[in-house]
């Protein structure tokens, strides 16, 4: 990474550079662009996932941040209609080590540099990566900017403001601009290879990859009688195979949005209620959200939460949220359940977190990270309501926690 002196007029930048990262600080880090051009300011942020850039890139969460991926090897097996966890991108752009290879998938459909371009993404490659996920694990979570231009012309005076004005995800309510804007019904179960993703498929005990539950699932009589627990699923931004696992888990789901009221919630006569991730600040999106979860809770249905579902449940318990100082993203990171000290190998995206130190009595915390012992998990003692900080439907990652979703339903019955 090197700084770059500031112009007041665009300046053609020498050598191949055809794309720059420019920090808050002023910092300049050069590469090559791909993807479409342009210019996108957020955070940015690193993701250590080996696999599923597709599924990141699309994963609502994402919303307003530019993520710096360490696995060098980005594009390569290149795109497909099937790992989209959403209708579009979210995330601004992405940075990587490596040029993008063409696909080396039997499943890809479209190169990614031209994914990106189709859907307005800016890429850049030949960074040193593991550099720059230092400076993010030193000094924390930076805003910048990153920009694309082919003629490698750059007004970095410009960019620098703009990198120095953004304002950051403190304090920002993100799920606004992520949710859905009208109920609609989700019956799509979960992928197979093969034969695509399924349509209300039966139940599979434990759930994908699950075994570490003895809560029973739905029997498949009645799956055929159709009397089926039916959950209103509130969108803060949620990710795709949240739904499809609330679907292999035998539930009937209907999605509202995020902004959706507590009539709009309980005139579908729910059985429960699940709190969907997303981005931005959770005590900026609680400002609406959590008078409509502490209603909620009055009612002693189940409700279940994710990521900021899990993170407006804390807040409407009576706990606070904290920015974090590099937040956890990746599909490798290790939780403990308190319960019996198993170990779950867990997906994760987030930079804001629960304080595990504000938990308000009858509220226990039920997992924690084994990398920084952040809160990942609580429950609530005197009603059916539990929540995660992690992402137990994977895409991508592991599927060590997928018998959350057969708990959760396994409780409407």
């Amino acid at each position: 990474m090197a700084n770059a002196k500031a112009t007041s007029t665009p300046a053609k930048v020498p050598g191949v550079a055809t794309g720059v990262l420019v920090l808050a600080d002023g910092t300049c880090i050069w590469g090559r662009g791909f993807g479409a051009e342009g210019e996108a300011v957020g955070e940015v942020c690193f993701n250590t996932a080996m696999t599923g850039y597709q599924e990141s890139m699309t994963d609502p969460s994402y919303a307003g941040q530019i993520i710096t991926f360490t696995f060098p090897h980005i594009g390569n097996v290149g795109t497909n209609a099937e790992d989209e966890e959403a209708g579009n991108p979210h995330a601004l752009g992405c940075i990587v080590r490596e040029d993008v290879t063409d696909p080396s998938s039997f499943r890809s459909i479209q190169h990614y540099d031209q994914w990106l371009k189709v859907n307005g993404r800016i890429g850049l490659s030949g960074v040193d990566t593991r550099a720059l996920t230092r400076l993010i694990r030193l000094q924390g979570a930076p805003n910048g900017v990153i920009a694309h231009n082919a003629g490698g012309e750059f007004d970095l005076d410009a960019l620098k403001a703009k990198a120095a004005e953004w304002p950051g995800l403190e304090g920002m309510d993100l799920a606004k601009t992520v949710s859905t804007t009208q109920q609609y019904e989700w019956d799509e179960g979960l992928w197979r290879l093969g034969e695509g993703y399924a349509k209300s498929p039966l139940p599979q005990a434990g759930g994908v990859g699950g075994g570490q539950s003895d809560e029973p699932t739905p029997s498949p009589s009645r799956k055929r009688e159709g009397n089926l627990p039916h959950v209103v699923a509130i969108d803060y931004g949620a990710k795709r195979n949240i739904l499809r696992h609330l679907v292999n888990a035998g539930a009937r789901v209907t999605v509202v949005p995020g902004e959706a009221s507590y009539d709009d919630v309980m005139r579908h006569e729910p059985d429960g209620i699940f709190l969907a991730n997303g981005p931005g600040d959770p005590a900026a999106t609680g400002e609406y959200a959590v008078p409509v979860i502490k209603q909620l809770l009055d009612t002693g249905k189940p409700l279940f939460g994710i990521c900021l579902g899990h993170q407006m449940l804390g807040i409407a318990a009576g706990a606070q949220t904290v920015k974090m100082h590099q937040g956890h993203r990746g599909a490798n990171h290790p939780v403990k359940r308190l319960e019996d000290g198993r170990v779950e190998i867990t997906s994760m995206n987030h930079g804001f977190a629960v304080d595990i130190d504000t938990l308000p009595g009858g509220v226990k915390a039920t997992h924690v990270s084994l990398f920084d012992g952040s809160l990942c998990g609580l429950e609530l003692e005197d009603r059916p309501a539990f929540s995660v900080q992690y992402h137990p439907e994977a895409s991508p990652g592991p599927q060590d926690s997928a018998y959350l979703f057969a708990k959760f339903v396994g409780q409407l019955r």
